[in-house]
């Protein structure tokens, strides 16, 4: 059990918590979307085809998925704001590596890297609130964390057409830097220490596990990536195969670990394992979606990087302005029916998009798209998150959010390496404007569908009541005709115990 806290949001300090989270937790969601935007010029610059734009957002989603699980067990265990504060130094030092890139052999070794980093800070922004705050807050301060995040996410396009078009497509990784600079100080003085008390008996780490994983999910991922340019070759046979074989090594290596770094039991919790399934459906669909639409609107429509980004601008404004009261809709509805409405929503904007093409009107084809999208993520996101935690005590935090975010990063590194093969796309569907309008139609039909299947799944799987506190236990009387009860509800404590929560 997490040493007791109850820090309030409206409190000083649970504002600074509530910031420090943020802007750890917004670094790894700017930086993945920023990033998209710059694809189309790191391509011309380092002359690379439509697979190393993949392996530049990909090589950061497969160490990001592979690792964030041990990520959130070693805050878990060793105290989840150091493990944060060291996840945002390592992501603004391989972000720096990005930056000074010479070619996109280094650009790909580092953003593995940036994953790491990421890896490690993801988990711990959301499992420290989660620990930190008082539980009639915890909802909201998710809501508020979740809307911010995104809009962190979503203004990362704008951001990083501007710098593109600016100084160069090298400063939207320098700009991770600065932030890393304020939120390191700030977590230091204003966040508490947490960690799990039994964390302190228990030594060693998943190491067999997290390699399996993330030779699984390289194998898998190459495979797709390669096989638009080589076909059913053995170069893309061989490494699918042997993907899928370190996945069953994978799960065999944790159902038989004492200490596995992914607990097969935490499954059998159905809920936990529902919601996860639908993150899986909506986070495949929104990484496929703006890695694609981006340069949609770049390499067929016409638009600037910078103009890129502003378009989809309408995002980040729903998101700031309502999510907060989305987290809050959540708990006093219950998650089913946002969850089930929110995907639904979301496809219908992505089916719009299909209209960006040659010539279209922002105003006529792009901005309604980008405001049902944004209206469907601001639905289902803040409870989204809410739910995967109020699945799970308090105790595990940090692992549930482990497990989500890789079960996020997870599914959008596999739509952002096979949407192209699925779609059809060439190496080099990017140059051409024709070619890869066709491809994104279809792409988004895709996405669609999968949002749909995640709607499903959420309508009936979800409880509606999982949000809710639980009611306290009132004592019952020591005897059945007793009209009193002694106010006891547990065994006396032993002579060595004291009710102070210390271990």
């Amino acid at each position: 059990m997490s040493e007791p806290t109850a820090v309030r949001l409206a409190s000083a300090q649970g504002r600074w918590v509530l910031v420090t989270a943020v802007l750890g937790s917004g670094m790894a969601m700017l930086d993945s979307t920023v990033v998209n935007v710059a694809l189309p010029r790191i391509g011309q610059d380092l002359n690379a085809d439509l697979g190393v734009l993949q392996w530049t957002v990909s090589a950061y989603m497969l160490t990001l998925a592979s690792l964030i699980l041990l990520g959130g067990s070693l805050g878990d265990l060793y105290g989840r704001r150091r493990v944060f504060v060291i996840g945002v130094l390592w992501f603004a030092a391989a972000s720096l590596l990005c930056g000074l890139a010479p070619n996109a052999a280094v650009l790909i070794a580092a953003r593995a890297l940036q994953g790491v980093g990421g890896a490690l800070l993801t988990p711990g922004s959301l499992a420290l609130m989660q620990a930190v705050f008082h539980p009639d807050d915890r909802a909201r301060a998710v809501g508020a964390w979740s809307g911010l995040g995104g809009v962190a996410a979503a203004v990362g396009p704008f951001i990083g057409g501007w710098l593109v078009d600016g100084p160069g497509w090298r400063w939207v990784f320098f700009v991770n830097v600065p932030l890393a600079a304020v939120c390191v100080p700030v977590a230091l003085r204003h966040v508490p220490e947490t960690r799990e008390r039994r964390g302190r008996e228990r030594h060693g780490f998943d190491v067999p596990g997290a390699a399996l994983g993330a030779l699984a999910l390289a194998g898998v991922t190459y495979a797709l990536i390669a096989a638009p340019d080589r076909g059913a070759s053995p170069g893309v046979i061989v490494p699918a195969v042997a993907g899928l074989l370190f996945g069953v090594a994978f799960v065999r290596v944790e159902r038989r670990r004492t200490d596995p770094m992914l607990p097969p039991e935490i499954f059998t919790n159905r809920q936990f394992s529902a919601i996860n399934a639908v993150t899986v459906c909506v986070y495949a669909a929104f990484s496929g979606f703006f890695f694609l639409s981006v340069l949609q609107l770049q390499v067929v429509a016409g638009y600037s990087a910078l103009e890129a980004g502003t378009a989809l601008l309408p995002t980040t404004v729903l998101m700031l302005l309502l999510s907060a009261r989305s987290g809050e809709l959540g708990q006093r509805i219950g998650p089913r029916i946002p969850l089930t409405a929110g995907p639904v929503v979301c496809a219908a904007g992505m089916l719009l998009m299909v209209r960006a093409g040659v010539g279209a009107s922002y105003a006529a084809d792009v901005l309604p798209a980008l405001v049902v999208l944004g209206l469907g993520m601001v639905t289902l996101v803040a409870p989204l998150t809410s739910t995967v935690l109020a699945a799970v005590e308090v105790d595990r935090a940090g692992l549930a959010s482990g497990i989500n975010n890789a079960a996020a990063r997870a599914a959008g590194l596999v739509a952002v390496a096979a949407l192209p093969l699925l779609a059809g796309m060439s190496p080099e569907a990017y140059r051409s404007a024709t070619e890869f309008a066709a491809a994104f139609r279809r792409a988004m039909l895709l996405c669609a569908v999968i949002l749909l299947v995640g709607a499903l799944i959420a309508w009936l799987t979800v409880r509606p009541d999982v949000l809710r506190p639980a009611e306290p236990e009132v004592p019952q009387p020591c005897h059945p005709e007793c009209r009193y009860h002694c106010g006891v509800s547990a065994p006396p404590l032993d002579p060595g115990e004291s009710g102070s929560g210390s271990p």
